[in-house]
């Protein structure tokens, strides 16, 4: 009889896996990587209207204020047109192209609409790509620094490397032509800041401080015209204060007394807790900027914080208080000027509407 033979067959499967990404075989891969990315500012470039309004010549008020001429948007001008302009104005540098963007930030108190965002209109209208991120945020004289800090946490944390950070303001449009106390400070204009990411083993954004206090809220304000209180017959009729200045309910209204105090309590202290937080001196610093509010308040602060003139910016004379304008626009101005050079170490310090206050360090780094 013949013999049955049954054949074993083993089946070896070998399974090959994808090795484990580098970051989970090196401890702290990830956090030493992004660490070495900074965000940095790589340009600047502001937007004024062609309109023009001068100050009273040989006037006290204008000699105090140290503002001559302000830039003021049409009726049919809006921020976000300035806003646009600023930016077009920037990518002609040739400092980066339209498709790099993956984020722009629009700070603004005078939206187009309550809705939709207009940082949403301005990435159609600029032409950004569809992959870029945009929102709008809204504050005042704070409102660059504030910026600068939220650019730096979608840079640093790997979210995106080039951020279009645009501010863009018409208070003008706030303002009733009869109050004399707010129009011969405020003017219309647009900056665009472009801040990327770069290699380096220090900080060239930050540290930061902040402050709110919502208890001076009612000193700095348009009081009518969104849902709170809404537009009516009667907020739409003029008052006038003890000192003739007219005004409705829709229009800016300000407490300079109480805002001048406030600034003088407040800005010293967030200046001395970025002081410590950097492990500095103000003698370490090359150039200071502060929110242009007024050249009187200016004065006041420098001398308080007993500042050295020649490391101090003023930059109102033709431009007046453009709210967070203002220090991109000064810092500009001195880029122009020769006074910001390569690793030149500067403080930013916005304050003003809200209240808001916000201060930080940056480190100038050319490009060249």
């Amino acid at each position: 009889m013949a013999k049955k033979y049954t054949h074993h067959f083993t089946v070896f499967v070998f399974i090959f896996r994808q090795p484990p990404p580098i970051y989970k075989l090196v401890p702290n891969f990830r956090t030493e990587v992004l660490s070495l990315v900074k965000a940095y500012i790589k340009g600047i470039e502001y937007y004024c209207p062609q309109q023009i309004e001068s100050n009273p010549a040989n006037d006290k008020l204008t000699e105090k204020i140290g503002i001559l001429t302000r830039h003021i948007a049409k009726d049919n001008e809006l921020a976000s047109d300035l806003a646009y302009m600023a930016a077009e104005k920037l990518f002609n540098t040739k400092i980066c192209e339209k498709e790099d963007i993956d984020f722009l930030l629009y700070c603004t108190q005078s939206p187009d609409h309550f809705l939709p965002t207009t940082a949403c209109l301005l990435q159609n209208r600029l032409n950004l790509p569809t992959t870029c991120g945009a929102f709008d945020y809204n504050l005042g004289c704070s409102g660059y620094v504030y910026g600068l800090s939220i650019a730096k946490g979608l840079i640093e944390s790997g979210a995106a490397k080039n951020i279009l950070l645009i501010t863009a303001d018409t208070y003008s449009k706030y303002i009733h032509p009869l109050d004399r106390s707010v129009k011969v400070l405020f003017g219309d204009a647009a900056t665009a800041t472009l801040v990327s990411s770069t290699d380096s083993e220090e900080d060239l954004i930050g540290p930061f401080d902040f402050g709110t206090d919502g208890r001076g809220a009612d000193n700095l304000i348009v009081p009518a015209g969104a849902f709170k209180e809404p537009i009516s017959s009667v907020n739409l009729e003029e008052t006038q204060d003890a000192f003739g200045n007219v005004r409705m309910r829709k229009n800016l209204y300000m407490n300079g007394p109480e805002v001048f105090n406030f600034t003088l309590k407040e800005v010293p202290r967030s200046i001395q807790n970025l002081l410590e937080k950097s492990n500095k001196t103000k003698d370490d610093y090359d150039l200071f900027i502060f929110h242009q509010a007024n050249k009187y308040m200016l004065e006041h602060l420098r001398k308080k914080l007993s500042i050295d003139e020649q490391k101090f910016s003023v930059c109102i004379e033709n431009f007046g208080n453009t709210v967070s304008s203002t220090i991109p626009i000064a810092l500009k101005h001195e880029l122009i000027q020769g006074r910001v050079k390569n690793s030149s170490l500067l403080m930013l310090v916005g304050f003003g509407v809200g209240y808001s206050w916000a201060s930080c360090n940056v480190v100038w780094k050319s490009n060249t």
